[in-house]
């Protein structure tokens, strides 16, 4: 077996929901495996349809109202320092144009590369070290809303944003960073950008391959725990046709989405590809050496695919290249 394909993106073990906003942090408990041989609905292949009840573009002006996880924010004047807390949405913020408002950002949001990275924790901010950068505007994940509220008590305006769960939640998000920074346009601009380029990624690749009706696992940890369709990286893969098997270990919803799955059960399923969120070449060389995994398909195809462990966890203006990249992996694997 060659050594796995390095892609550019990644899923970070079972914190992904947390750590497209922030850092690392905690999952709900995952459900125990369940059997395999639970049948899965029929693979589509296209893109999400588009939300026909979209809200409107703001047009630029203060003061503005927004609703973020905690309810309605007013901002009476444009932010000029703004403090970001969460990964995905300091890209936002720079994508849009409203990078050079952002006064710091916290310890995980290394993208783009002028993005004013320090050591502020998005995961347990400290109102005292936020509020030394003077900001007029803090953006953060829904883990904090507590934050959020001490930060109000010192008159500093809050968004809290929880992470996207639908790809419509990446562009409303783009969209509502635009209408908080007077950025509407260029942020209508960039969330059309991205979703149609996701559209078109996906529409050239069913055009080749069709609803290929491939299975896959992707093994977020060593545990290991997988995620479903029902989670926003999981609606990437199925936007491809792509069959998951992990959906019918999670049929009741009791793991969130990410439910742990038996080694006997992976090999049961036999996926035709296998997509790491952790590790290096070496564990993804390890994926063939596991009892009775050189019977599985994608191990037999050389398909099992290691993703470097930063874009698909934050889903925001890259998500994008993910989709390019599992793109990539369906067209080399159709009719294998």
């Amino acid at each position: 077996m060659r050594i796995a394909h390095r892609l550019p993106v990644a899923l970070l073990g079972a914190t992904l929901a947390l750590t497209a906003c922030a850092g690392p942090g905690e999952e709900p408990e995952p459900a125990e495996s369940a059997e395999p041989g639970t049948d899965t609905a029929a693979a589509t292949c296209a893109p999400p349809a588009a939300d026909p009840d979209r809200p409107g573009v703001g047009d630029g002006t203060f003061p503005v109202t927004l609703t973020d996880a905690t309810g309605e924010v007013t901002l009476e004047a444009a932010p000029e320092r703004i403090v970001s807390l969460s990964p995905s949405h300091t890209e936002m913020l720079f994508a849009i144009g409203a990078g050079d408002l952002v006064e710091a950002a916290d310890e995980y949001s290394d993208y783009p590369p002028e993005a004013p990275t320090t050591d502020l924790s998005g995961f347990t901010p400290s109102v005292e070290a936020v509020t030394e950068y003077d900001p007029d505007l803090v953006v953060m994940s829904d883990s904090t809303v507590e934050v959020a509220e001490q930060l109000g008590e010192v008159d500093i305006p809050t968004l809290v944003l929880p992470a996207a769960a639908t790809l419509e939640d990446t562009y409303a998000q783009i969209r509502l960073l635009g209408d908080a920074t007077g950025h509407s346009e260029d942020a209508d601009a960039e969330a059309t950008r991205v979703e149609t380029e996701f559209a078109e990624v996906v529409e050239e690749v069913c055009a080749e391959a069709g609803a290929s009706g491939l299975t896959f696992y992707q093994e977020l940890d060593e545990t290991p725990y997988a995620a479903t369709s029902a989670t926003f990286v999981g609606q990437v893969y199925s936007s491809f046709g792509l069959v998951n098997i992990a959906d019918a270990a999670d049929e009741d919803g009791a793991a969130g989405g990410y439910p742990q799955l038996s080694q006997e059960y992976i090999v049961e399923e036999d996926p035709d590809l296998i997509y790491l969120s952790y590790g290096d070449e070496a564990a993804a060389r390890a994926v063939a050496e596991r009892p009775a995994f050189d019977t599985v398909t994608a191990v037999q195809n050389d398909a099992v695919y290691l993703l470097d462990a930063d874009i698909a966890s934050r889903w925001g203006p890259r998500v994008v290249d993910f989709a390019r990249l599992v793109g990539d992996t369906v067209l080399e694997n159709t009719d294998k």
